[in-house]
């Protein structure tokens, strides 16, 4: 990374090479710190921000579809999460248009197999349950294909468009039903679940007819997701033992079995966790994304095998990334999008692990999802940059050019001055070189030090790329706007950086991952950025973790704290987890009923007395990832110490990471709120329990 520093007549700038196209205000060495500027980001704004999630390129590569994510105002009295819409535009950008707009949530898009229609699933006016729908991919209206008794979780068109096999869940048995009708609506713990099935449906007029009666087909487990072989005669499906959460992170498997019957006919025993999985066209071959072993954290590997069974090949075994998502684009030919540090590889191999390409890599955009036309030559990508929120690109995969924006969600950010974001390297304690990103303050005086926030991930299986980094969760240019510095440290355990990296925690929680953040933080002193004495943690889940971890074990170092849904006490979460497999198998290698002592060690309520760091404590009330009780012992443990700042905010209705708009609007005004009473005011005394919304009168 180049840094120029240049001053002149009492003016400083410091120019960062590789910037987003922001840059760092330049201020009169006598000015104050904050100068005036003509729009900076809110709470508010952040709230509104539409960003793009599913993308799907028309098979001859002339349109792409792709749904917008649409936030609920705030204040309104419908509070819930956002829409879903569907919207099209052409590959050469003209014609964005929305094609199923307003209160409606669209998912799963899937082209026909002839391209004459996109498929999705949605539950519109009249539907019981979320159904099939199909539009024309130039104009009309669309239909519902199918509705089923429970709603449709996935589908997939059978080659010769007469055919779709879909999962959904068993309906409760009427018996049960009209008992709880009368009361008896008690939980039996993991054991009361539906079971979810494979079933096909027919339309013998293709589909813009009427459709058959649904067939179930006997599976061996618990399926998730059904793909029909290019001869129509086999289903490829992912199995679970049950269907836990921990049995779908760890435990799903590939099966083959006859679309007719069920009959099994291939096993394929992906050693642990599993992502995508598609045919190759002339149904040869089978691919999928997995990890390697069992204990690898998280799904990364792209893997080839024949379709009748055998060995696989790890096809990009040399990849310091992580796959996230595949297409073939011929027989033996795979293109692929990769996570590799904090930016993006869009690559082609054959499926015999040879002849691996670039078509693109960088680091703005950042891509998080893609689908490319049926010949290879384009691709539709999901991707983001520094300054701008999720956005459908487009890419030509022979002209090699960098990725093209087509569609503009958010316009009004064009009005809106944004802090510049730096990609920041430095050495852990040994020699492991770290990476993350930094978000400057919006205004910096000369040679001034301003406050840090530091922003841990979740997981630990995951990353930040150098896209948009801010949310209602994580407060990035709202904060940067208010004379933060903005610190998203890639700490090993993260992904991005192939599997050994990914496995550098394991059995160490906050070790050498926590002191690979102290690192940067000291290397972000080092530079003279930061004030030491002013420096703040977040983050949730995992992140929420480091977060306790920072108040209570190295509270000498942390001004501030806000944890969301965070981790407390090691052996009541593995208790009260849905997921203890997933501890035990990718993070700890073991579990605290073998090994007390070493999760008590690293449980931040073992340092209570250590704590001085202010903590605001945020939760959903029906967490079941990390249950509340989480932070109630936080809370409980911190108020009979008796003499730190503690706050605990839990949210109704709201599980591991927050939905509605309320809730999350509330969230960024209230970990905004204690930085600013704790870092950026230094004061000592809790803040009042109630907040300023800012909403208009009539929607108090």
């Amino acid at each position: 990374m180049r840094r120029v520093g240049l001053c002149a007549a009492g003016l400083c700038v410091l120019l960062f090479g590789g910037l987003s196209p922001s840059t760092v205000r330049i201020l009169s060495a006598q000015e104050p710190a904050v100068a005036p500027v003509s729009r900076t980001l809110t709470p508010m704004d952040v709230a509104r921000i539409r960003t793009v999630g599913e993308v799907a390129m028309r098979p001859d590569g002339s349109t792409i579809a792709y749904t917008l994510s649409v936030p609920r105002e705030v204040g309104s009295e419908e509070n819930g999460s956002a829409w879903a819409e569907l919207h099209m535009v052409d590959f050469d950008g003209g014609n964005d248009r929305p094609f199923v707009a307003g209160e409606v949530n669209v998912s799963h898009l899937r082209w026909t197999p002839d391209g004459r229609y996109l498929s999705y699933l949605s539950r519109r006016e009249g539907d019981d349950q979320r159904s099939i729908y199909i539009i024309p991919a130039d104009a009309g209206e669309s239909m519902r294909v199918y509705q089923h008794d429970t709603n449709v979780e996935a589908f997939d068109w059978r080659a010769d468009g007469g055919a779709i096999a879909f999962v959904a869940r068993e309906p409760v048995a009427t018996d049960l039903s009209n008992l709880r009708g009368k009361g008896f609506n008690m939980e039996v713990y993991e054991e009361d679940w539906q079971a979810r099935r494979v079933y096909v449906v027919e339309l013998p007029e293709g589909p813009e007819g009427p459709a058959g009666e649904a067939r179930a087909v006997d599976v061996p487990g618990h399926p998730y997701v059904a793909v029909w072989s290019p001869d129509g005669e086999r289903l490829l499906i992912d199995v679970a033992p049950t269907p836990l959460t921990d049995d779908r992170y760890m435990f799903r498997r590939l099966r083959v079995i006859d679309a007719t019957s069920g009959a099994l006919t291939v096993e394929i025993e992906n050693p642990g966790k599993l992502g995508s999985f598609r045919w190759s066209p002339d149904g040869r071959t089978i691919a999928y994304i997995a990890g390697i072993d069992i204990n690898d954290p998280s799904e990364g590997r792209l893997m080839a095998i024949p379709a009748r069974g055998g060995e696989a090949r790890d096809l990009l075994p040399g990849l310091e990334g992580h796959v996230a998502s595949f297409t073939f684009t011929g027989n033996d030919r795979i293109t692929y999008l990769a996570d590799v540090g904090v930016g993006t590889r869009l690559g082609r191999v054959r499926t015999n692990g040879r002849n691996d390409e670039v078509m693109y890599e960088g680091s703005e955009p950042v891509a998080l999802a893609m689908s490319v036309d049926a010949r290879g030559r384009r691709a539709a990508l999901a991707a983001e940059t520094p300054s701008r929120p999720r956005s459908v690109f487009a890419l030509s995969l022979d002209g090699r050019a960098d990725p093209v924006r087509l569609t503009n969600p958010n316009p009004w950010l064009d009005e809106v001055d944004l802090g510049p974001q730096e990609i920041v390297r430095w050495t852990a304690e040994d020699g492991l070189e770290i990476e993350g990103l930094l978000i400057h303050p919006l205004d910096r005086a000369a040679n001034e030090r301003v406050p840090l926030v530091v922003v841990a991930h979740g997981g630990p299986e995951s990353h930040y790329r150098n896209g948009w980094l801010t949310g209602y969760n994580i407060m990035g240019q709202m904060a940067a706007a208010r004379g933060y510095a903005v610190f998203y440290p890639n700490y090993r355990g993260s992904t991005g950086r192939g599997v050994a990296f990914s496995k550098g925690d394991q059995g160490d929680g906050v070790g050498a991952e926590f002191e690979d953040v102290l690192a940067g933080i000291d290397y972000l002193i080092e530079r003279g950025l930061v004030d030491s004495e002013r420096v703040g943690m977040t983050g949730g889940s995992y992140g929420g973790y480091f977060t306790g971890w920072a108040a209570t074990r190295h509270s000498e170092r942390f001004a501030a704290g806000v944890m969301l849904y965070g981790v407390t006490n090691q052996l009541s979460k593995t208790g009260t987890s849905d997921i203890p497999n997933e501890l035990e198998l990718v993070h700890w290698l073991t579990n605290p009923y073998k090994d007390l002592d070493l999760f008590m060690e690293r449980s931040p309520i073992t340092y209570i007395e250590n704590a001085q760091t202010p903590l605001l404590i945020l939760h959903g009330a029906e967490d079941a990832r990390v249950y509340p009780g989480q932070s109630l012992e936080m809370y409980r443990a911190l108020k009979v110490k008796g003499d730190v700042p503690v706050r605990l905010v839990l949210y109704p209705g709201e599980g591991h990471g927050f939905r509605r708009a309320a809730a999350r609007y509330d969230c960024s005004v209230r970990m905004l709120r204690w930085l600013d009473h704790f870092l950026m005011e230094k004061n000592t005394e809790l803040p009042p329990w109630r907040v300023e919304y800012g909403l208009e009168p009539e929607v108090m």
